[in-house]
């Protein structure tokens, strides 16, 4: 079990912790939290690791005798990374940091775009650095540097982008994971970087969760071949002449662990499995990882029946570390570390106690040194613990070859930029969309097309590649791409026209489908705008609910007796029954990345008129029959499916599908493009967040301090407890992404808030909104000011002062507050890209309980505050 935290905490509020997280994720989870097993017998149920796996000999006496060189300082260092976003080169010197990642937008110049000689010359600047001659007792210990690539090295422009991990769960296929692992590393490799963050090995259980396409599968077998399949590809196969020889990575399989069974798909939330279902489903992809020689593991942000997973020493330790034998080391995700209660994100010394070898300390690196440097001198942090945690990082960084080719353009691999989107890697992608369409619907044997023809391509992703390639895509939330972003890439519209010419046919682009020249079939292609973690959480799975544009224009199309192909491009099975019903024939494409020609290569036939390539791939998780996901039983069979794991139709095999029922069946309270918060739970996509100006921590415990302790929020089944103590500016936001409010401004619509005063402010109070910018960007909380905060960046405030509602409360009073949202856009406030609906601010001592916020009409010409 973990260590107590280290801010007390009352027995009750512990018993409490996981009923609250589950809160969080909707109402089905409020029960009470079940302790965790004994760790001996818990220990006992997973199945024992390989012995000395990672074991050499000779590593280990090379491991021992830098250890035995290094000063606690710079084992301390060793223990820490930093984002290149917040850490020049020069740093190194002084604080000897074991490596550095380029994580979410961090860019070379905060450029997104930057070539990939660029990034190399990064990598080159931090790892000269990281070896520079630093004193008389310094060992010289070279750099990791690390980075998301987790459907190629996608955060590169001009990488071969393979589908994303959904799809590839649908192509059943290990020996194709492996080879994608490959040529992933080698493009990583060539721009001077050693560590994937790849793969994702969570089960997913519930695809309202924002990263389900991460997941391989809901299947656990599945997850578990593909798991050491990747391992091996990215680092090459254990125990030969090719792990970790020139052109592979580092991987990490993560996140340790339960992340893709969280309570109604809550990205960070809390786990409720049984110890058996825990082991059997979530646990599944980690002993074949760890076999196939996976050099690290990335512990989750999630929690096990209330307890952190970055705190949860039993699986770290006891069962990561201890019953699997994994003896790589185990690194922290992004600033997980202040979710865990007691901690801040500068100071938490549980997680390393707990079994965290390195802290991704993107933005708090210089903190997370000085207090972990601080408790090690203390010995609140064992010196024991210390030196396991640090042997780990050396084992792996003289396997990974590091101290023979420290400097990354030194390497062989290094600088060969011609491995990125090169002609086999891109062969290679496009035989993964091949594999991984899934054919859902093809009556009266529409496909495959005829290329002789005139074929519409029509939907507004039919030519979009950001589209194609989801999240994860150069940027974070992979949604500000345009097609001039992926040079080399083919999108779905020109893959089909290039199949038609090739038999001498036509294809015609009109995203509207307003065509010039009558075709024999169209291809709409439509889907999920892209998104990434918790921004893509939902709480139902209807696709595009009160937006039916893509259904109207299948309609459109039919009443004009077109025949119509539905390409859906989806990050998750969801709920498109209208849609399935409309169309002609429908295919899964999931998210397929830059090789459109691989969905035209199952849709056209060649130009001799015979079938170029079939339908091969099945579908990796239940097809939902209604708005709500399918419910896996402990045995994996689903209730509430229209297709059942493994469904795919083939040219082999015609079906002529039924009409599929219309009813959403989603519960009334699950519309969160109304509701933001409601019932003591925040809806998806939003979350809740607390901030001061310099730093925000998103709510995923039952409680939460801001980092210097002025706000406190405490989620229970009555609302949204929140205590300021003064002395500074500090707010409560509900965000998500960024929105466009303009025509709810033009209807009249309110933002309706319903609190109770605890205690009257002290000062003033103000409620406000925050915008992200024109077209979905975010902007990075860590660079808002307090004002920002508030004022959506306008050149007047467009906030209110509540004061006066609040303080003329009794105590315990509810208040309602209905503040138009045209009058945000009268003080100028620009509503087209609203990422925060509803803050609540001040910097004086205020008590109150949230209990309803929501979007709702207004009722009559309300009038603006103060006028």
């Amino acid at each position: 079990m973990p260590e107590p935290s280290a801010r007390p905490r009352s027995a009750a509020a512990t018993l409490a912790c996981a009923a609250v997280l589950a809160l969080l994720a909707g109402p089905r989870a409020a029960r009470a939290a079940t302790p965790a097993p004994a760790a001996t017998a818990f220990a006992e149920a997973w199945p024992a690791g390989r012995p000395g796996i990672l074991i050499r000999d000779d590593v280990e006496r090379r491991v021992a005798e830098l250890l035995a060189r290094m000063t606690l300082e710079e084992k301390v260092g060793q223990m820490v990374q930093a984002n290149i976003g917040s850490i020049d080169p020069e740093d190194l010197r002084k604080y000897h940091l074991g490596s550095i990642l380029a994580g979410g937008d961090a860019a070379p110049s905060g450029n997104v775009r930057a070539t990939p000689g660029e990034w190399l010359a990064l990598t080159d600047r931090y790892a000269r650095a990281a070896v520079a001659d630093g004193g008389p007792r310094h060992a010289p210990i070279p750099l990791l540097f690390g980075i998301d690539a987790v459907h190629g090295h996608a955060h590169v422009v001009g990488a071969t982008i393979f589908p994303h991990n959904v799809g590839l769960g649908a192509a059943h296929d290990p020996a194709l994971i492996e080879r994608i692992g490959a040529a992933t590393a080698a493009e990583v490799a060539a721009t001077g970087i050693d560590w994937a963050f790849a793969p994702t090995v969570a089960v997913v259980r519930d695809p309202r969760w924002g990263r389900s396409y991460e997941s391989y599968s809901e299947d656990p077998a599945l997850v578990a071949r593909y798991s050491a399949a990747m391992v091996t590809g990215l680092q090459g196969a254990w125990g030969t002449a090719e792990f970790m020889a020139a052109g592979h990575t580092v991987s990490s399989v993560k996140h340790f662990m339960g992340d893709g069974g969280t309570t109604d798909g809550r990205d960070q939330f809390d786990n409720t499995a049984e110890p058996g279902e825990f082991v059997r489903v979530h646990g599944a992809g980690y002993p074949p990882a760890i076999g196939a020689g996976v050099l690290t593991v990335m512990a989750s942000y999630s929690s096990w029946r209330g307890i952190k997973m970055h705190a949860n020493r039993e699986l770290l330790t006891d069962v990561l570390k201890g019953r699997l034998g994994f003896n790589g080391f185990v690194v922290g995700d992004w600033n997980a570390q202040e979710e865990v209660p007691g901690c801040r994100k500068t100071d938490c010394p549980v997680v390393i106690r707990a079994g965290i070898d390195m802290v991704m300390a993107p933005d708090s690196w210089r903190g997370i040194y000085r207090n972990t440097l601080r408790e090690a001198r203390s010995g609140a942090i064992p010196a024991a613990r210390i030196d396991d945690a640090v042997r780990r990082i050396l084992r792996v960084k003289i396997l990974a070859g590091l101290f023979e080719h420290p400097i990354p353009s030194e390497r062989p691999g290094a600088g060969r930029f011609a491995e990125l989107g090169s002609a086999a890697h891109r062969a290679l992608a496009r035989e993964a969309v091949r594999k991984s369409l899934v054919l859902l619907k093809n009556d009266g044997g529409l496909l495959p097309l005829s290329p002789h023809g005139h074929v519409l391509v029509a939907g507004d992703a039919a030519d979009d590649l950001g589209r194609q390639a989801g999240g994860w895509t150069i940027d974070w939330q992979g949604a500000h791409n345009r097609n001039a972003d992926f040079p080399g890439a083919t999108s779905i519209f020109v893959a089909v026209r290039t199949a038609m010419q090739a038999g001498g046919g036509t294809a015609e682009l009109a995203v509207d489908g307003r065509y010039r020249h009558r075709p024999d079939a169209a291809i709409v292609v439509f889907g999920e705008e892209p998104y990434a973690e918790y921004q893509g959480d939902r709480e139902t799975l209807e696709y595009s609910p009160g937006e039916k544009r893509d259904l109207e224009l299948i309609g459109r199309l039919r009443a004009e007796r077109i025949p119509v192909v539905v390409v859906f491009l989806s990050g998750r099975p969801m709920w498109v029954n209208r849609e399935l019903n409309a169309a002609n024939a429908f295919v899964a494409a999931w998210l397929p990345g830059s090789e459109g020609d691989g969905v035209a290569d199952v849709l056209v036939r060649a130009a001799d008129g015979s079938v170029r390539h079939d339908f091969t791939g099945r579908l990796p998780l239940t097809w939902p029959a209604t708005a709500m996901p399918a419910r896996l039983d402990a045995n994996d069979r689903a209730e509430g499916a229209l297709f059942a794991r493994g469904y795919g139709l083939d040219y082999a095999h015609a079906a002529v599908a039924p009409r599929y029922a219309e009813a959403a069946a989603a519960p009334g309270d699950r519309h969160a493009a109304n509701v933001l918060f409601t019932r003591g739970r925040v809806t998806a996509p939003w979350s809740i967040f607390i901030n001061e100006p310099d730093a925000e921590v998103r709510l995923t415990t039952h409680e939460q301090l801001t980092p210097a302790g002025r706000l406190e929020v405490t989620l229970d089944p009555h609302g949204l407890r929140a205590a300021w103590t003064g002395g500074g500016r500090s707010a409560l936001r509900i965000g998500g992404r960024a929105t466009d409010l303009r025509a709810r401004a033009a209807a009249g619509q309110v933002l309706r808030i319903q609190l109770r005063v605890e205690e009257a402010p002290a000062g003033t109070v103000h409620v406000g909104v925050r915008c992200g910018t024109p077209g979905g960007a975010e902007v990075p909380s860590v660079q808002l000011t307090a004002r920002q905060w508030i004022d959506c960046r306008a050149p007047s405030e467009p906030t209110f002062d509540v004061t006066r509602e609040l303080a003329s409360a009794t105590p315990g009073g509810a208040v309602e507050l209905a503040l138009p949202l045209a009058c945000f856009e009268k003080r100028g406030a620009d509503l087209s890209a609203v990422e925060t609906p509803f803050v609540l601010a001040t910097d004086s001592k205020l008590r109150v309980t949230v209990t309803d916020v929501r979007l709702a009409p207004g009722h009559g010409a309300a009038a603006c505050p103060g006028e």
